[in-house]
């Protein structure tokens, strides 16, 4: 979407937060717009994204099948932390270094064709403008489909903004904006703090057998064993004995933000596991010399979903 000077605009608009802007009523936005194949959010979406904002993606989600609101609000956060960023760009009628505008960082050639392809639907300005929360959040729904988002969305999100960080931040931040059970549960809630702990040691090193900061780093199962433990859920330590106390996954289940996914060769030779952050990517500490990183799940042997009843 954006020339390669735009590339540092997105992770530098997410450090700045100012007061919510006035926000419509919540009562109805929360929940999923029907007839759409988004998720529910999660508590931590509901406490940070203005309801007019929250709205807004989940319906302009529904203009790309497929496509989950929450990288729409990923993308929000990223780019102007749901227009509340002070950064230059902001603001209408004002644009940063690279020329890009509004709470979507829209470049304006490239706002212009999409919506010469897409007419956008009312509720936005006369004539669209990329400044407008409404315009700016259809037209990324639109790009983000015509760059094949419901097939391939590393890469729809890699057209977005050409940078391989830039797409793990966003599947990372919208896994922490979608519920990963039905209501927001306990076993929810426990899911999403996992994640948020894995991804918090991100770029830290491997090490065989280590637990944390104190061994200098972690090993794959002792990631994953830390972050459920800061979540407050104790698992076993290594990765056959995570896999053996399940519960497993039945297969073809898709994937849930928190979901343990186990490699090997068969039910008693586990030798790796990872946290999934999607249904596509997962957080792992992967093998000596490597730092904890963002990768593909690939193909996997099996999958558990740990819960307060499986710990008990």
């Amino acid at each position: 979407m954006s020339t390669s000077a735009k590339i540092a605009v997105g992770a530098a608009a997410a450090l700045l937060l100012i007061p919510t802007l006035l926000a419509a009523t919540a009562v109805g936005v929360i929940t999923v717009i029907a007839g759409s194949s988004t998720s529910t959010p999660s508590q931590t979406a509901t406490a940070d994204i203005p309801a007019d904002y929250l709205a807004l993606y989940q319906q302009a989600a529904t203009q790309c099948p497929g496509l989950d609101w929450s990288i729409l609000a990923a993308i929000g956060k990223i780019e102007s932390d749901h227009g509340r960023s002070t950064l230059p760009g902001i603001a209408t009628d004002t644009e940063n270094s690279a020329g890009a505008r509004g709470p979507m960082q829209f470049l304006q050639p490239t706002f212009d064709s999409v919506i010469t392809r897409h007419p956008l639907p009312p509720g936005g300005h006369a004539p669209p403008s990329p400044w407008d929360k409404h315009d700016a959040i259809f037209a990324a729904s639109f790009y983000l489909c015509d760059n094949n988002a419901d097939h391939d969305l590393h890469a729809a999100i890699f057209a977005y903004n050409h940078a391989d960080w830039y797409v793990d931040k966003v599947l990372t931040q919208a896994a922490h904006y979608r519920s990963t059970s039905v209501g927001n549960g306990p076993a929810g809630q426990h899911a999403l703090d996992a994640v948020a702990f894995a991804q918090a040691q991100l770029g830290k090193p491997y090490v065989w057998g280590g637990d944390g900061d104190s061994e200098g780093g972690f090993d794959c199962s002792g990631l994953t064993h830390a972050a459920y433990q800061a979540a407050g859920l104790t698992i076993p330590r290594t990765a056959q004995t995570q896999h053996d106390a399940g519960p497993l996954l039945p297969p073809g289940t898709p994937l849930l933000p928190g979901d343990l996914v186990f490699f090997g060769a068969s039910s008693h030779t586990i030798t790796h596991v990872g946290i999934a952050i999607s249904s596509t990517h997962m957080i792992n500490a992967p093998y000596t010399g490597a730092l904890v990183r963002i990768d593909p799940i690939g193909h996997y042997f099996a999958a558990t979903r740990p819960s307060p009843e499986a710990a008990t």
